[in-house]
């Protein structure tokens, strides 16, 4: 009887540990810090308007999707980074944007990308690839949600 119970301590004590070890070993990807490297491109782009940054993040094949009025919207890269102004937005004070989380799968990874606007907060998508240039986006889906004004 004691046995018994001991087994199914030590069984429950596994199961109770089994997403701690879970975290640490997606934590401990040996690859999160060259894809979070290419995310960080990104966000520079947004913060500078510089379009080498986001060429830096992109693959040249990458293609952007959103919804705008009910219709799949879509754009390649270059139409995407071609509205880069080269200069900071003129609110670059009040935006906020943060990695809100990544996952790796061999050569294969997503990240989920919060832009927190003064009128909007839009989250990103992105699907990145290794490939022998190193990690990059090769597509991003996005939703926009505008900022109801305070009363």
């Amino acid at each position: 009887m004691h046995k018994t119970l001991a087994m199914l301590a030590a069984g429950a004590a596994l199961l109770a540990a089994a997403p701690a070890f879970a975290q640490t070993s997606s934590a401990a990807n040996p690859e999160e810090p060259a894809v979070r490297a290419a995310l960080e491109h990104y966000l520079a782009g947004h913060a500078t308007g510089d379009p080498k940054e986001f060429r830096q993040a992109f693959h040249d094949d990458s293609r952007l999707m959103w919804i705008r009025d009910n219709a799949l919207v879509q754009r390649s890269d270059d139409e995407y980074i071609g509205g880069a102004s080269g200069k900071p937005a003129p609110d670059e004070a009040q935006r906020k944007r943060w990695i809100e989380s990544i996952s790796i799968t061999g050569s294969a990874a997503s990240a989920k990308i919060v832009l927190d606007h003064p009128n909007a907060v839009l989250t990103d998508y992105m699907q990145l690839l290794k490939t022998p240039e190193g990690w990059k986006i090769v597509h991003k889906i996005f939703d926009v949600a505008p900022k109801t004004p305070a009363s």
